[in-house]
């Protein structure tokens, strides 16, 4: 499970990261990336801390039934879990399955997801 404090709830802040990040669409997967807040109501201006990076997913219909995606979920939360100490402060982290996912082992999925990262974040593979 994904503590409290990382997760996505609010449409809004999916709707930010999908508008408003960059993109990086892997076989089984997309992920979205937006970096931190760059608005007038930035924390850092009036003395306070960036809230740690968050993290959402969207699993359709089109993976298989709700078996199926539950389990997509699970892994992908997981595998972000281990991840989001590499993530800017404040930054958001929408995840897309696409309908090859269900069918995918976890070692491909970390290994799409992976890739996306290290690409949004600009590190070498």
């Amino acid at each position: 499970m994904l503590p409290s404090e990382h997760r996505l709830r609010r449409r809004e802040d999916f709707a930010t990261a999908v508008r408003r990040g960059r993109r990086a669409g892997r076989p089984l997967l997309v992920v979205h990336l937006f970096r931190g807040h760059r608005d007038t109501d930035d924390p850092r201006e009036v003395g306070g801390t960036l809230p740690p990076a968050r993290a959402g997913f969207v699993v359709s219909k089109a993976i298989g039934g709700a078996v199926v995606r539950n389990l997509v979920k699970r892994r992908l939360r997981h595998l972000i879990r281990c991840r989001l100490g590499s993530l800017p402060a404040g930054s958001l982290v929408v995840v897309r399955a696409l309908p090859g996912a269900g069918d995918a082992s976890h070692d491909q999925l970390a290994r799409d997801l992976d890739t996306a990262l290290q690409r949004l974040l600009g590190a070498k593979p």
